[in-house]
């Protein structure tokens, strides 16, 4: 066998170190398991992803669970990424996290968030514009604050706000339900112009469907700027080292407040599918992704962003 020239060496080497780099991701990350609270925005992110990943030869396997449940998977090791990480407002999860080492967080994957308690716009009409403000109308909020479901750590907060002398709200109740029952409840109310307290948030349709008022005063609880929010991604410790082609695509995918307004609407007034109405707003907004798909390849190494636009026949 004739030996190779130092410069054959040096080429060589080089095509291992690209084929390395083009199969960066083993079988084992063929399925990229993800949870949902059972929010509609990360029904909506969750959707994108699940729709680019399949395009890119992989598998999204996404399981609802609440808030708690998700976070003890991530620690468990029982799911992979979570693109739901509400900051401030689940501060007490991540302190956990951050203890115990159990995730890398991958990006900061929204801004311009907001999360705090909100009244219909003839409420704050008639004066309640502020968490002290609900004490006073006691009797026509019967004494309760609409929530979402058990356990999320918005209702902890819900509970505090009610347990905190300073707001003069003893003998209140916090209604726990999931997201569309607390909508449900706000929409009913319109019609009669009954008064309602409830958790919102933005992005989400309901700042379009309601004319509402988000209350101010709530900064210790929710934070400043009416609950002002950012999203992170995470995952489990350790995930990125062993997936990093999967890694670099969830680094990639950032979203804003419009587009996720655009996305739940397609889930939660035009009756759609998650992953149906993610691969009609790709569709319709195809630069997307070259953002989300710059330096990502598909599992088996090929461009990325050209098989996914073969996918969806763009």
């Amino acid at each position: 066998m004739p030996l190779l020239k130092p410069s054959a060496i040096a080429f060589v080497s080089i095509l291992s170190l690209q084929g390395a780099a083009m199969a960066a991701d083993g079988e084992s990350c063929s399925t990229i398991k993800l949870s949902d609270p059972g929010w509609t925005d990360i029904t909506s992110t969750n959707s994108v992803a699940s729709v680019l990943l399949e395009g890119l030869g992989y598998k999204a396997d996404v399981k609802t669970m609440s808030v708690p449940i998700g976070y003890q998977a991530l620690k468990n090791k029982e799911t992979d990424v979570f693109l739901g990480n509400w900051m401030p407002a689940q501060q007490t999860f991540r302190d956990d996290l951050d203890k115990s080492k159990a995730v890398d967080v991958l990006v900061k994957n929204l801004t311009g968030a907001k999360f705090t308690l909100a009244v219909p716009n003839y409420v704050a009409a008639e004066g309640v514009k502020t968490f002290a403000d609900l004490a006073k109308h006691a009797d026509k909020f019967e004494s309760k604050i609409y929530g979402i479901e058990p356990g999320a750590p918005a209702n902890q907060n819900i509970e505090k706000i009610i347990g905190d002398k300073k707001f003069g709200l003893d003998g209140w109740k916090l209604v726990e339900s999931g997201e569309q029952a607390m909508l449900a409840q706000v929409d009913r109310a319109g019609r009669t112009k009954q008064w309602v307290a409830f958790l919102a948030w933005a992005p989400h349709p309901m700042n379009a469907k309601f004319d509402l008022t988000y209350l101010s005063g709530g900064d210790d609880y929710f934070g400043p700027d009416f609950g002002g929010a950012e999203v992170y991604t995470l995952a489990r410790t350790g995930w990125s080292k062993e997936c990093p082609n999967a890694a670099k695509f969830f680094t990639n995918l950032v979203f804003d407040v419009k587009s996720e307004n655009e996305l739940m609407g397609k889930i939660l007034d035009d009756g759609e599918e998650g992953t149906d109405a993610a691969k009609d707003w790709i569709k319709a907004n195809p630069a997307k992704l070259d953002v989300w798909l710059k330096d990502v390849t598909t599992l088996t190494g090929e461009p990325g962003a050209d098989a996914v636009r073969k996918e969806l026949g763009l």
